[in-house]
């Protein structure tokens, strides 16, 4: 007798499987199709020894598709180990992380993962790590086309190299030459164009201007912008500067210690800050009129000194008003209510 043949969503270990996953997570969860990327109760821990430290414990966010969504905290908040939690470099030691209702966190297969790197990439903070300097631009660009073999031919593979290079705005015969050869704008391009070859639905920058010098820092923003609205990709960009946060992305989360202390679009999030870490952060941003900047106050955030939880009420992610939610327990809750009274609720 003849052996029946497996469809290919029978067929385990398989690409088409994977992506027959992620088409079909969508189709299934159509009440969450705009959500990309959605993390419940995430936890992140590293060990060092018998000691355990956790980064990141019960962290809730969702990120839409299309947006831009900005992640803010200080040094040591947890953004990057988000990011890098998010593609998986960092394991993720609890709770759910799904990308388009698929879980992506813990074991799954290979096939999936292999599938989830043309879907996610990242853009890294320093230029110069994270480029092979051994490695040419040719090389170094078209990795990811020759891994997951996205060309024809090598025609094909040069022509969408080439095309690329000159996107990011830079010349094709520096294809040719190393990273050590770049300035620090240049190199930031070609880990773009790194990330961008491979036509990606998400992307993670993390702090990609912070390393750069302050004159081209608005061309790459501008450049990432660009992109993301060219293709309609979802970026979750991290980083420590409100004002530039403010400028390239829809949607503002501020994090502190691990936890997302405040979300709001970008615009709510400057006329009505609530959380005192989010004020203090706002305290800090530069104010180009020197007379107003030397009368500034800076907002020193003292958690020990401004909360005072309990386990009976302890701080929950609240939305105070319409696409607002502040971290918060009951007195702070009403509080907070007040404040944003005084400030004119969101109509």
């Amino acid at each position: 007798m003849a052996k029946n043949k497996l469809s290919k969503q029978e067929v385990p270990g398989s690409e088409e499987t994977a992506l027959d996953i992620f088409e079909q997570g969508r189709k299934d969860h159509p009440e969450d199709d705009d959500i990309i990327v959605k993390m419940r109760d995430m936890r992140v821990a590293f060990k060092i020894g018998s000691i355990e430290r956790v980064i990141i414990n019960h962290l809730n966010l969702d990120i839409r598709r299309g947006e831009i969504l900005g992640l803010v905290g200080e040094s040591g908040s947890g953004k990057t180990t988000i990011g890098r939690a998010l593609i998986r470099i960092n394991p993720v030691s609890g709770g759910v992380v799904t990308y388009n209702n698929v879980p992506i966190s813990g074991k799954i297969p290979k096939s999936t993962e292999r599938l989830l790197k043309t879907k996610m990439q990242m853009i890294f903070q320093d230029p110069g790590d994270s480029l092979n300097d051994r490695a040419n631009i040719d090389y170094i660009v078209s990795e990811g086309l020759r891994a997951f073999k996205l060309y024809k031919d090598e025609n094909d593979r040069l022509d969408k190299v080439t095309k690329m290079m000159q996107r990011v705005g830079l010349r094709p015969e520096y294809l040719t030459r190393y990273p050590h050869e770049f300035s620090g704008g240049q190199r930031q391009r070609i880990g773009i164009a790194r990330a961008m070859i491979m036509n990606p639905e998400f992307i993670i920058a993390d702090e990609p201007i912070s390393a750069l010098d302050v004159s081209i820092r608005a061309q790459v923003l501008n450049l990432i912008k660009e992109f993301q609205q060219e293709r309609n990709l979802t970026v979750l960009f991290i980083a420590h500067d409100l004002s530039v946060v403010k400028y390239i992305s829809d949607r503002i989360a501020v994090i502190y210690a691990g936890h997302i202390v405040e979300i709001a679009s970008a615009n709510r999030l400057f006329e009505a800050p609530l959380h005192p870490y989010t004020k203090s952060l706002l305290s800090a941003v530069p104010i180009p009129d020197p007379n107003i900047e030397k009368k500034k106050e800076i907002v020193v955030y003292n958690p020990h000194e401004i909360h005072h939880y309990v386990k009976s009420d302890a701080p929950q992610l609240v939305e105070i008003e319409p696409e607002h939610f502040v971290r918060c327990n009951t007195p702070e809750l009403e509080a907070y209510k007040k404040e944003l009274e005084r400030l004119g609720g969101k109509n």
